[in-house]
């Protein structure tokens, strides 16, 4: 069936019409023919956005690890499933084949069952890139545990948190990790955020780093001799396609992190049909996603969605820039990697070096290029399509959320015609609505809104662990009857959409509405600017003035500030109009960024406002240091 894999314009709006006009039986046709059930299920799907209750492919049975892996053994048993790229470029690749990838998770899960691990129990992982990560996931999978992956970059305080809000039965997690030039040690992390957590029983210990940790008698216990000891046999738990898969905090604007909570059969039909149609996956590719599996794109397209398609997916273990800029690069050469995806954080760190540690590589290989986790600029995106898809490798870039499981609007590569900056098209069985501040949706082209979702989707995440209450309220109150992502969103004259960012992000100067993301664009085109964050501050005539922290390229740029000034005023006066010029523009060394790349405006904002007292935690923070810097540079 041809709509599986779209591979030309004509027929993407045939696969999206029909998507539209008949959901059931478009999903229906999708799940049918590419996966392995069971049992059929009763009712494709039913669903109410006031209370809300969605339920995708009701009465279903099955288990994502017999789609994730068993089935792909009489054919593919052999083909290499992981390629795990060490931290150290001098520790040889590892090579997981999809038969030694099964053998693992089962040994894995034996070993969870042995202790105790049940259906339904919650297993918290904190593990650093490495294979039993993903190992963890599917063996969690396999006896129908549910995974909540923290990434190994949090504190112990937020790990805790985490612990206690699903209240988890086990951790897994590693001695310490390798990042870069540095060792860190992830254990006491762990002991430290345990001291408050009653209902972890076991944490099983993988050795990465051979380092000295403290083992807790009677509750730390190493894996690897357990793994030795366990059986490379485990039948799969029988799931119904709403139970549980995984819950996956995402920080809440305010308060405490959201559980989101993903299930089983909806979530597994999305993430494999968006990854063969968003990356053109073959047979026999090799496809590399950045991201780290503590996110939901790493969980989504580094796991789930490229092994349901018996894909061959790269797990790189180290940073860009370790031992050096090109590192990237040098994977993509060593692996003939075809697919690359990636954040535009990393983009735009890249293409501030040397243009030499680029050309030291040959990239030929690569068909597609993606880019994740915020909207691209376009100063990134040109320098991407230039130089690292030298103008053939179409780039994809994809909107899409933790709440939202799968990528939602994104070209198709070598069918959606690009265009820098805009996500574009809707996937098919998306329906966006953009709305305005009254909440009447906004019909025809060159508009913009609020960005919201009128239908739901099977990889929708049904709820917030263990409170509905906030799921409904966060999510489903904005507007009537719409899913409301919080992003703002502009369509252009053929129907393309750009995000403009988070509504949040949306400063009203002057009684204008001003997107943050335009006016940052304009301000990284100067080319002393690295980087830039824009937020507002009360103004006693506008009601809110425009505040710029900017990076410069060049520390302590020698440069007349005074003249900057007047410079990126006038780029912005250019490119967005005069409105948008900034009232004050503070020149720093550093912003600070969650460890997903995003930057937390919601601290500048307090430092803008010279409200210094409550800037909430700031330990989970990439960078927490650089706040005081910050602070003390703006007085």
């Amino acid at each position: 069936m041809s709509n599986y894999h779209i591979k030309h314009l004509e027929e993407y709006y045939q696969v999206y019409r029909k998507s539209v006009r008949e959901p059931e039986n478009f999903w229906a046709e999708v799940a049918e023919e590419h996966f392995m059930w069971r049992k059929r299920w009763d009712n494709v799907l039913s669903w109410d956005f006031k209370k809300p209750e969605i339920k995708w492919f009701e009465g279903a049975q099955l288990n994502i690890t017999e789609n994730c892996i068993d089935r792909h053994l009489r054919t593919k048993g052999d083909h290499t499933a992981i390629i795990f790229e060490p931290n150290n470029p001098d520790e040889t690749a590892e090579h997981i084949t999809y038969q030694q990838l099964h053998d693992r998770v089962c040994q894995m899960a034996n070993v969870m069952k042995d202790k105790g691990v049940k259906k339904g129990d919650r297993v918290c992982i904190y593990l650093p890139m490495i294979p039993e990560l993903a190992i963890s996931l599917l063996a969690c999978a396999r006896i129908g545990a549910i995974h909540s992956v923290v990434f190994a970059g949090f504190s112990s305080k937020a790990l805790a948190s985490r612990i206690n809000d699903s209240a988890c039965k086990m951790v897994i997690t590693s001695d310490g990790s390798y990042r870069g030039s540095k060792t860190i040690d992830l254990k006491s992390i762990v002991d430290g955020g345990l001291e408050s957590c009653p209902t972890v029983e076991n944490v099983l210990v993988v050795n990465r780093i051979n380092s000295d940790i403290t083992m807790k008698e009677g509750r730390d216990l190493w894996l690897q001799p357990l793994l030795d000891a366990a059986s490379a046999v485990c039948e799969p738990e029988i799931m119904n396609a709403e139970d549980p898969l995984f819950i996956l905090y995402t920080s809440g604007s305010t308060g405490k992190p959201k559980g989101m909570v993903h299930t089983t059969g909806g979530y597994m039909v999305y993430t494999a049909y968006t990854f063969k149609n968003v990356f053109q996956y073959k047979d026999g590719d090799v496809y590399w996603c950045t991201a780290d599996i503590g996110w939901i794109t790493g969980h989504s397209y580094i796991v789930y969605g490229p092994l349901a398609n018996g894909a061959t997916t790269v797990m790189f273990e180290g940073v860009p820039q370790y031992p050096d800029f090109g590192r990237f690069w040098q994977i993509v050469e060593k692996h003939k990697v075809n697919q690359f995806y990636t954040a535009p954080t990393a983009i735009r760190a890249l293409a501030k070096q040397n243009i030499s540690f680029l050309e030291n590589y040959d990239l030929s290989s690569l068909k597609v290029l993606g880019s994740v986790g915020e909207p691209i600029n376009e100063e990134a995106w040109h320098w991407y399509n230039d130089n690292v898809g030298k103008h053939k490798s179409p780039i994809v870039d994809t909107w899409w959320q933790t709440e939202t499981g799968g990528i939602m609007i994104t070209p198709i590569p070598y069918v959606t015609p690009t265009k820098p900056t805009y996500a574009t098209l809707p996937f098919p069985g998306i329906q966006p609505a953009l709305m305005d501040e009254s909440g009447n949706v906004i019909k025809g082209n060159q508009v913009d809104g609020r960005l919201c979702i009128k239908f739901p989707w099977p990889s929708i995440a049904r709820t917030i662990w263990g409170n509905h209450e906030r799921y409904k309220e966060t999510y489903f109150s904005a507007y009537e009857n719409m899913y409301f992502t919080g992003d703002g969103a502009l369509r252009d004259e053929v129907g393309y959409y750009r995000i403009t960012g988070r509504v949040d992000d949306v400063i009203i100067v002057s009684g204008h509405n001003l997107g943050t993301a335009p006016i940052e664009d304009a301000i990284n085109e100067h080319p002393a600017v690295a980087e830039s964050a824009i937020v507002g501050f009360p103004h006693d005539v506008k009601g809110n003035a425009l505040y710029g922290y900017v990076m410069l390229k060049e520390t302590g740029e020698s440069r007349d500030q005074n003249n900057l000034r007047n410079e990126i005023n006038q780029l912005i006066k250019d490119r967005v109009g005069a409105i948008a010029k900034l009232d004050k523009i503070q020149f720093t060394d550093g912003l600070p960024k969650t460890r997903s790349g995003k930057i937390m405006r919601r601290i500048l904002r307090k430092i803008a406002s010279k409200d210094f007292s409550n800037l909430g935690d700031t330990s989970t923070l990439l960078n927490p240091e650089c706040v005081q810097v910050i602070i003390d540079e703006s007085l």
